[in-house]
């Protein structure tokens, strides 16, 4: 069995990065996106990048892995997140469950804490 963070971990930096094509390698072609429990949000890696596509378009978008745990092929993430709200800049602090399956991200559940802005718009 390969290392079920690997993937979880190239995606991160991709996602810091704004790379599209490194962060979809990353998860297979069948993937699943769900709003913590069990809201669909996107199903398919095509579905996947348009949400990301779109994000990656934010200037300050970071996030940074606090905490990280691997039981079995699961693999929890407690980040911090840095976005563009409409609001201004902020934060939030978001949980995030990735099942891995044959070195690909199959099914990721987010769970999303309250916005902090930092920096409000003029």
């Amino acid at each position: 069995m390969t290392n079920p963070a690997a993937p979880v971990a190239r995606q991160l930096d991709a996602y810091n990065a704004r790379d599209i094509e490194g962060f979809m390698a990353c998860w297979a072609e069948d993937c699943e996106y769900y709003a913590f429990p069990n809201t669909l949000l996107a199903q398919g890696a095509p579905a996947v990048r348009a949400r990301h596509v779109e994000r990656f378009q934010e200037p300050d978008l970071f996030g940074r892995l606090e905490a990280r745990v691997i039981v079995g092929n699961l693999v929890v993430d407690r980040e911090t997140v840095t976005r563009n709200f409409p609001e201004g800049i902020g934060e939030v602090e978001v949980l995030a469950i990735y099942e891995v399956e044959g070195g690909l991200i199959r099914r990721a559940w987010f769970s999303m804490g309250p916005r902090r802005i930092c920096a409000p718009n003029p």
